[in-house]
């Protein structure tokens, strides 16, 4: 199976999943069998909030799901109308998450569990206006 994950820097399996989905500068598209890795710059990463354009940053790449560490509720219902789930993990490696994800221990996502506008959700992520 081949997993997209949001990460922060390219450190191959060792690199960091990023908190937020449409805020990470690179994506990760990841073999579970292999761990085969290629990364895709983010080239919808600065966008406004709420208008985060997924399937275009990904230019088309193919892969079976998603593993974020945070989503907004745009980002997540495109990513359902086009059949791709969604998981959540609170691993900090990809290496991590990758396992996790193997073990079916990775929750999918929701819509009560997105991220809303007034970001009242549990984890700590940044937009480009540095407010949470």
């Amino acid at each position: 199976m081949k997993l997209c994950i949001p990460v922060n820097e390219d450190q191959g399996a060792d690199s960091t999943v990023c908190e937020h989905f449409g805020s990470a500068p690179l994506f990760m598209l990841v073999d579970t069998d292999t761990m085969d890795i290629k990364t895709v710059v983010n080239s919808n990463q600065h966008h406004s909030h709420g208008m985060c354009q997924p399937l275009k940053a990904l230019d088309g790449e193919k892969f079976d799901g998603i593993v974020v560490g945070g989503i907004g509720s745009g980002a997540l219902m495109k990513l359902e109308a086009a059949n791709i789930k969604v998981f959540r993990t609170s691993r900090k490696a990809v290496r991590d998450t990758v396992e996790a994800f193997k073990r079916n221990e990775l929750q999918l996502v929701t819509p009560t569990m997105a991220c809303g506008h007034n970001h009242g959700d549990s984890h700590q992520h940044r937009h480009r206006n540095g407010q949470k």
